[in-house]
């Protein structure tokens, strides 16, 4: 995809789990043939920037040759599933059973139909926009919400079903089809009206069948390849096997010693719950894409630590709001006439004022004194 600095590409990695060593070799790769930045994205995929067309198809044909890659249908799960001893159900099968039977009809789908498999483990996926999601009640029952509507309680055969026929049925209508038109009163784009993160989601350490996980964050999404490499070779160091691509911009280390984390903390990712920047989404805005009219993560870097724990910022370069589509408790928005506030709403929303640059840190301040 075309953006500001350059070509980017989005790597589906299978089942979200890289090595050290793999870890490392794809953040080289992003040096070599980009200009070193990497994200992970809300979903949990990896992201190269700055490539150029006369180096994409290098970087394409070395992590093709270096990583096993998802293809097709979109469906996301939890990095943890079946080895998240807190999750009502293991997602596993149904993720089987609807990328096998979506095969027909993957050519006939848009490159954006997606599918979400909750299985209500530590790791929610609420925050992910899907046209269908699946969440699990029980070992054996799901509640299966169709385009965003009212979910309707199925075993996981009829669940399978039910996922399949309304896949086909986007695929009768074409590419541009999503659920919202089977659905038209229902939104794909709502979240799943439950905590946007399970038990525990929001801790240091995550429990594991196999001991624990340590998530860590990459601040607004995005670090440096030369960090990664780093952090890798810390993670080969203390004997770290498995890395794995987490929704939310995460990283969880299986198994790390806590001197592993000191050394992501050294590198500059967030290893702290409760670290201001969590409170904040950006895109990354004037500094690297075209539609942008701000540098929308320097902003919120400087703007994060104002913001009260229990509310969200967020900051976008320009009206799309890529980063966070939902509503948060204060946007500001990149705009050609300075930068939109917009309270309890989007980045899309008509602004309450316009402000300059340098108005921000007072009307937050103002914001939070009225309170």
């Amino acid at each position: 995809m075309q953006t500001g600095d350059g070509l980017l590409a989005r790597i589906r990695v299978e089942r979200r789990t890289l090595t050290p060593v793999q870890l490392a070799a794809l953040s080289q790769l992003a040096i070599t043939h980009g200009n070193g930045l990497l994200e992970i994205s809300a979903r949990g995929n990896l992201q190269a920037r700055g490539l150029r067309p006369e180096t994409a198809p290098h970087f394409a044909r070395a992590v093709t040759d270096l990583v096993p890659l998802e293809t097709g249908l979109v469906v996301d799960t939890s990095p943890l599933a079946g080895n998240d001893p807190l999750e009502k159900a293991d997602t596993r099968p149904l993720v089987a059973a609807i990328c096998h039977g979506a095969l027909p009809l993957q050519d006939k789908l848009g490159p954006k139909v997606s599918v979400v498999v909750d299985g209500g483990g530590q790791i929610a996926l609420t925050a992910i926009k899907a046209d269908v999601r699946l969440l699990a009640l029980d070992a054996t029952h799901w509640a299966v919400h169709l385009g965003g509507g009212k979910p309707q309680v199925m075993d996981a055969e009829a669940a399978v079903s039910a996922t399949l026929a309304l896949l086909a049925a986007l695929a009768a209508l074409g590419p541009a089809a999503r659920a919202n038109d089977l659905f038209p009163k229902a939104s794909v784009a709502m979240a799943c009206p439950s905590p946007a993160n399970g038990p525990g989601w929001g801790a240091a350490m995550l429990k594991t069948r196999s001991g624990h996980a340590r998530p860590i964050t990459l601040p607004f999404s995005q670090m440096h390849g030369s960090a990664l490499i780093a952090l890798a070779d810390a993670a080969e160091a203390a004997g770290v096997a498995t890395l794995r691509l987490a929704p939310a911009h995460r990283l969880l280390l299986d198994n790390a010693p806590d001197s592993l984390v000191e050394s992501a903390l050294s590198l500059g990712f967030i290893t702290d719950p409760a670290d201001a920047r969590l409170r904040a989404s950006a895109c990354i805005g004037s500094e690297g894409c075209a539609s942008g009219h701000i540098a929308a993560r320097s902003i919120a870097g400087r703007l994060s630590a104002m913001i009260p724990a229990n509310q969200h910022l967020h900051v976008s370069g320009c009206a799309k709001g890529c980063a966070h589509p939902q509503p948060s408790d204060i946007t500001l928005v990149g705009r050609e006439d300075g930068i939109g506030l917009v309270i309890k709403g989007r980045a899309g929303d008509t602004p309450q004022h316009i402000l300059d640059e340098a108005g921000l840190v007072p009307a937050l301040a103002a914001r939070q004194d009225a309170r």
